[in-house]
């Protein structure tokens, strides 16, 4: 692969050794794009806890505190509580953002 080559402001034109040809930015690209994706599968897919806090799911879906009650109460988002602390289940939590998604894009 060719050397990425970054010209000052003086240099109108690279020497012919140091272009970077389009077969270069292909595999560039290519390489890039897999990378990107392998990171937001692994993101996506790794939830570090089982249960999660009321804090920790409103975070992920950027919502207030009362809006995260009125889902509660309105059932669209399951939960228990235990001991006084509220819980929610991760898993059901990524499925409701994978289904939010999907709905959005249709």
């Amino acid at each position: 692969m060719g050397k990425l080559l970054y010209l000052s402001d003086n240099d109108q034109k690279p020497a012919p050794s140091q272009l970077v040809t389009v077969k270069d930015l292909e595999e560039f690209r290519t390489k890039l794009l897999m990378d990107i994706k392998m990171m937001l599968e692994g993101h996506l897919n790794k939830t570090s806890k089982r249960w999660l806090k009321s804090h920790e799911v409103r975070k992920m879906l950027g919502i207030s505190p009362g809006t995260l009650q009125t889902f509660r109460n309105n059932g669209k988002i399951p939960f228990t509580k235990m001991g006084g602390l509220t819980y929610y289940d991760a898993a059901q939590i990524d499925q409701l953002m994978t289904a939010q998604i999907k709905g959005s894009r249709q």
